[in-house]
């Protein structure tokens, strides 16, 4: 999650996210190398008092700042849709979450196990410990196993919501009366934050979203304990 004074972006905990982080340094460092050459150009324009019979009319430079544009425009287009389309990809699940956004709270589905459902409240402010985090802690976090690609099915009973993990690099709209669908795989163990990031109402601030990410066996033996 963030920290006090992050400038950048969360830590990435999918392969998505990495990606997303790569592109967005990518990004700027070609916006580095535009805002240097405008900034000297116009420097030099300012500080030099020669004038060229030359410059007046040039062909040539003329076709050079419409040409190289473009030729830049392709270097940041080309891996963003290759990450649109990376992302917009279902894989072979292993299994499915399904979320459905309330008034305001969020209630899961274990689609794969047999009654394994429950809903899931911010923890109020005074029953916060100190191992909490406030307005982001939830009573009953979602366990997932790591490594594992995870199918989400999202969808809302009542307004629309959004379905946002920053560091996972998801963010699904919750549409009553439609599924919306998503992927993803968790890198490593740890506790993951999100919340809703559609202003549903009154209380839109107060729908936080917690991941538990665990082993497989844990995972499992997590399951066992919730249908004994």
């Amino acid at each position: 999650m963030t920290t006090w004074l992050n400038m950048s972006l969360q830590d990435g905990a999918s392969p998505i996210m990495e990606q997303l982080i790569l592109f967005h340094d990518h990004t700027l460092m070609i916006m580095l190398m535009i805002i240097t050459t405008v900034m000297y150009m116009m420097t030099t324009l300012l500080w030099n008092k020669h004038t060229s019979r030359f410059m007046l009319e040039g062909q040539l430079i003329e076709t050079t700042w419409t040409i190289a544009p473009a030729i830049i425009l392709v270097f940041i287009a080309m891996p963003s849709l290759r990450l649109l389309y990376l992302m917009d990809e279902i894989h072979n699940p292993s299994m499915t979450l399904k979320a459905v956004g309330h008034q305001w709270y969020w209630s899961y589905e274990y689609s794969d196990f047999t009654k394994l459902e429950f809903d899931s409240y911010m923890i109020p402010q005074e029953e916060n410990q100190a191992s909490t985090f406030r307005l982001l802690d939830t009573d009953n976090r979602i366990v997932l196993p790591m490594n594992s690609p995870i199918r989400l099915v999202v969808t809302a009973a009542d307004v629309l919501h959004s379905w946002t993990i920053p560091s996972l690099g998801v963010k699904t709209d919750a549409t009553p009366g439609r599924l919306n669908q998503t992927s993803f795989s968790i890198n490593h163990p740890g506790i993951l934050y999100g919340q809703c990031s559609e202003i549903c109402g009154a209380n839109h601030s107060f729908m936080p979203i917690t991941i538990e990410s665990v082993s497989a066996n844990h995972f499992i033996n997590w399951v066992s304990s919730l249908s004994e």
